[in-house]
């Protein structure tokens, strides 16, 4: 629902700042060089999100956009250092921050394809000739540095500073699949790194059922459009390479009424809500992660009436009328209910001394009485239909929207910021302090992240065990009362029973002194017979140029042909194009492209709607390149 805005750059300073020359990130493929820390996750207890010791935490931040718009970088890194923006913010009380990014900057970073985006060198000489994913990765580190969690958010499929107006989290070219797998990169990059804690899966799913094609709904069907069954795919593939993940779903912009479908044509038959505000749907069908529900934050986004005048702000609302008109069914019920925590993604606006600041002391109010989760939106000043909490020098803040922000940010009696890191005080020691600072939690602490509960082994496979401690030195690891080993560090490796049953796993804290401590954790596992598949049918595929329309130095093929010459369906396709030295490739259609830097090899992989080829089917696919006088035709090699 916002308007993001850049702004223009004077030419002294655009002299100053890198281009956006193409280049591939030499750690695209694997993770960074960060500090492996994992006790900071975080999990859900009814309407709490709670720290491994179970105390409840306060997740209260704001967001910083950038990443999910053609500029691919933080907007305000032309101005401001990236370390000092930082030390700042989380001086300020900034817990957590949510970054929005979108599907095709991951794809390219999954690609290998991270370009060099525009920052000012001269304030940033730390980021010069870095690649956007680099940048992303310092980011992560200087918050590790200064205590502040980071929520990323998917904030549109295309990397354009107005791809949130659309609807969906997909489109023809980043297609739901794609949707998936990004996420699922990201998970397994980052899954040693509990610097990030959360992923928002997407920003503001809407449409209008009545007037939009496609629109996201919310039902218990498995319809590409149905928002609730993305969250919940997206959601429980991250999960699985990474348990310890907060997962944020958000609602959506209009749900039937009851005893209306989704085919009805008149407005008046939807309850309507503010864009990814909508979760009257969850009373209905729920999202369901199976073993992995306590990871599940529902996430709304609210506004006042600067962004739009919506019909509970008239004639002249009250705090009471909010909650009745507008937030009790739209999402307040799951928090009164027990049902899930919320965090609001975005709040915020203008200091208009009027309707609008009205409003936004309401929606603080509500937040601190309940100590609900937020990310303020924003400190950008660049944001069309809310402005920032910092100025366009992107250093001075606006005090008076900081301090209406302030009393919603988690502080302790002494007045200190109150981080979610247990080791690294939020800001500075003067500024802020840990979680465990905050509860006084000097006891040990144990915690078994992997395996996981029921997880199968078959007879003396090799176990490995990674788990959290703090206050100890190491962990006895005992199966059924037996012990096994003792191990000082995590991760460590075990050999699972020979024989096929049921056991339990248990981890015991040690001290300095290899005395064992009061901290513990259990995990049941199952040691299960092997079992060989049948062999399946070989299926092979052929691929086939066909001939080329040729210029210059120029060329088109029309038709490259993918035929299945098994005796087998075939659901997934890749081929490999080699060109000769003079030949480059330039675009494609039909399939997804992925070439190298000098555009000679190319890996054509299917869309969704001609994965699946029957023995004897054909798909093809075309594409057009250039070359130095002389057109050869490619090999064309089949996967």
């Amino acid at each position: 629902m916002k308007k993001l805005t850049v702004l223009a750059l004077t030419s002294a300073l655009a002299l100053a700042i890198s281009t956006n020359a193409p280049a591939q990130s030499p750690s695209s493929s694997q993770s960074p060089s960060l500090p492996p820390s994992d006790d900071d996750w975080l999990h859900v207890e009814g309407n709490q999100i709670v720290d491994q010791q179970g105390n409840p935490v306060w997740l209260t931040g704001a967001n910083w956009f950038g990443f999910n718009t053609s500029e691919r970088v933080f907007h305000g890194l032309w101005a401001v250092n990236l370390e000092e923006a930082m030390a700042d913010l989380s001086g300020r009380g900034i817990n957590i921050l949510r970054i929005p990014i979108s599907t095709e900057l991951i794809y390219e970073w999954q690609s290998g394809l991270a370009a060099v985006p525009s920052i000012n060198d001269y304030v940033n000489p730390e980021l010069e000739g870095k690649t956007s994913l680099e940048i992303f990765d310092a980011v992560v580190a200087q918050a590790k540095k200064y205590g502040v969690k980071i929520l990323i958010d998917v904030h549109s499929a295309k990397a354009d500073n107005s791809g949130h107006f659309e609807p969906m989290w997909y489109n023809e070219e980043l297609t739901s699949e794609i949707f998936y797998q990004t996420w699922e990169w990201m998970a397994e990059r980052y899954k040693y790194d509990d610097t990030i804690l959360a992923f928002d899966i997407e920003n503001e799913p809407h449409g209008k059922p009545w007037a939009d094609s496609p629109f996201a709904k919310w039902d218990s069907s498995t319809d590409e459009s149905n928002w609730k069954h993305a969250c919940e795919t997206a959601s429980k593939r991250v999960l699985a390479i990474n348990p310890n993940l907060l997962v944020l779903c958000e609602g959506i912009e209009s749900y039937p009424k009851d005893g209306v479908t989704w085919n009805s044509d008149s407005s008046k038959d939807f309850h309507n809500y503010w864009w990814g505000g909508n979760l009257r749907g969850v009373s209905d069908h729920p999202i369901d992660l199976g073993p992995d529900q306590d990871q599940l934050v529902y996430s709304p986004h609210i506004y006042g009436p600067s962004v739009y005048q919506q019909p509970w702000f008239e004639p002249d609302f009250t705090y009471e009328s909010l909650i009745e008109d507008a937030w009790r069914d739209n999402w307040f019920y799951l928090y009164e209910e027990g049902t899930s925590p919320l965090l609001f993604g975005e709040w915020g606006g203008h200091m208009d001394g009027g309707q609008n600041e009205k409003w936004m002391g309401y929606a603080r109010d509500l937040i601190v009485e309940h100590k609900l989760h937020h990310t303020f939106w924003c400190l950008n000043p660049n944001s069309g239909d809310t402005g920032g909490l910092w100025g366009y020098d992107w250093k001075t803040w606006d005090e008076d929207k900081y301090a209406l922000l302030k009393s919603a940010l988690w502080r302790d009696t002494d007045g200190k910021f109150v981080g979610l890191d247990h080791q690294v005080p939020l800001g500075n020691s003067r500024t802020g302090i840990t979680v465990s600072e905050f509860y006084g939690t000097d006891s040990p602490v144990l915690d078994i992240v992997t395996p996981s509960q029921g997880s199968e082994y078959l007879p003396e496979e090799t176990i490995t065990i990674t788990f959290n401690q703090r206050k100890s030195s190491g962990a006895n690891i005992y199966i059924d009362g037996g012990l096994v080993t003792s191990a000082s560090s995590s991760p460590t490796t075990i050999t699972a029973p020979a024989e096929i049953g049921s056991y339990q796993l248990q981890l015991i804290a040690l001290d300095s002194d290899s005395i064992e401590l009061p901290a513990t954790d259990t995990v049941g596992i199952q040691v299960v017979e092997e079992v060989i598949p049948d062999p399946e049918p070989e299926s092979t595929i052929s691929c086939e140029p066909g001939e080329a329309d040729t210029w210059s130095d120029g060329f088109v093929l029309n038709t490259i042909t993918v035929t299945n010459t098994g005796d087998s369906a075939v659901n997934d396709w890749e081929v490999e194009l080699n060109f000769s030295a003079d030949n480059t490739f330039d675009s494609g259609w039909g399939g997804v492209f992925s070439a190298s830097d000098d555009g000679q090899q190319v890996t054509v992989r299917n869309l969704e709607w001609n994965d699946s080829l029957q023995p004897g089917a054909s798909a093809s696919f075309g594409l057009q390149g250039s070359h130095g006088g002389q057109f050869v035709t490619p090999d064309c090699v089949a996967d």
